[in-house]
């Protein structure tokens, strides 16, 4: 079954790598090269043109890497699966993915044209918005084209090396960028473990909730959006807070809180950790709720986006053997991947899709709650 799942999962792997381009923008060519063009167009055809097909493809992956997540986290609780051949499967699943083109979101253009305003236009992006640069050729690409800077002084002062030594050669940055996520959903996998393993967890099944749920996967290495890097940042904050390196930890997770501002949540836990006798299972579920708090904030100041739920999925891994975590992360997460397909189907998000959205995450809370309600049952019943 290990060697059915691992080549199940780079199968699916590749299959999202070669979809994602085929939601390239139509005025975006990611090389010059005229063979290149020609296998741009075929894929774009798709993604655009033959928009039922697309549909089908989006679907038939992603139903499979649920299904391939869910036997993987079965084997894992059997021992069929070793650390060696989890984190093996991580580094492929993750180096394939870095070559993918950003499917689902155009955030990373925003990313990497706000470090741009610095180092190619030496200006203040706290000031200073794309519109301002009309001449600029990535403005034919870019959405959201009209906001000043909208996230911390980490995010900044982290981007602006890769945008540098990017050079304005759009490629090159492009891939240094998502380099910067890849890493952050790698280190992410690893952090979960370490603390899994001070925490007296199941350090591999927390492990394989988070780094191989399809949402976590789709939205860090695909989207490549920077919630990963503001989530890896802020378990270094949580892994030193259990090493009771007090002021490390806050530096952590100011650190985190500069990206983003949502991790600023954790700060309640921590005090409720350090003063009370909260065990570990009741603290990573308030830890949970907060970010839970979080994204729903996030959600009334715009509208909820599937990326939203990485402010909660790394801390409810680590009780995601309990139904009542791991039930919801199962179909929030389906929910949330598919909250993109009537996009997909029909190319815009006009009404009444925002409707069928709404009725889409309604319907995964109910569909939890229904579940663990009759697990419930089922388990008073054999006593």
């Amino acid at each position: 079954m290990s060697k059915f799942l691992t080549f199940g999962w780079i199968i699916s792997s590749l299959a999202l790598l070669l979809y994602s381009f085929t939601q390239i923008d139509l005025s975006l060519t990611l090389s010059q090269f005229s063979a290149w063009q020609v296998i741009q167009r075929s894929f774009q055809q798709i993604g655009y043109f033959q928009r039922p097909l697309s549909a089908i493809l989006f679907s038939s992956i992603f139903i499979a890497m649920f299904l391939l997540w869910i036997l993987l986290l079965r084997e894992i609780k059997k021992n069929h699966f070793s650390r060696n051949q989890l984190f093996l499967l991580i580094f492929i699943i993750s180096g394939i993915l870095f070559f993918s083109y950003n499917a689902f979101s155009y955030d990373l253009f925003n990313y990497i044209f706000d470090s741009k305003i610095f180092t190619f236009y030496f200006q203040n992006p706290y000031f200073h918005k794309a519109l301002d640069f009309p001449q600029d050729p990535m403005l034919s690409f870019m959405h959201w084209t009209h906001r000043l800077y909208p996230y911390g002084p980490t995010w900044l002062f982290l981007t602006i090396p890769f945008s540098f030594f990017g050079f304005n050669i759009f490629l090159l940055t492009f891939y240094l960028f998502k380099f910067i996520a890849v890493s952050a959903f790698v280190l992410s996998a690893f952090l979960i473990e370490k603390i899994a393993r001070k925490i007296g967890a199941d350090e591999l099944f927390a492990v394989g909730v988070f780094a191989f749920n399809p949402l976590v996967i789709s939205e860090s290495l695909v989207s490549a959006h920077n919630d990963i890097v503001m989530m890896a940042i802020a378990l270094f904050s949580l892994l030193t807070f259990f090493e009771r390196k007090k002021i490390k930890s806050l530096v952590f997770l100011a650190l985190s809180i500069g990206i983003k501002f949502a991790t600023v949540f954790i700060l309640p836990a921590y005090f409720i950790k350090n003063f009370t006798k909260t065990n570990n299972t009741k603290f990573f579920l308030i830890l949970s709720l907060l970010m839970l708090v979080a994204l729903l904030l996030a959600t009334w100041r715009t509208t909820f986006q599937p990326w939203y739920l990485l402010f909660v999925l790394p801390f409810s891994a680590f009780i995601s053997e309990k139904k009542y975590i791991l039930i919801p992360t199962i179909t929030m997460s389906i929910a949330s991947i598919f909250y993109y397909l009537p996009f997909i189907y029909i190319g815009n998000w006009d009404p009444p899709i925002p409707t069928y959205l709404n009725t889409l995450m309604i319907s995964s809370i109910v569909i939890s709650l229904t579940l663990i309600f009759v697990l419930k049952l089922i388990s008073k019943s054999k006593y």
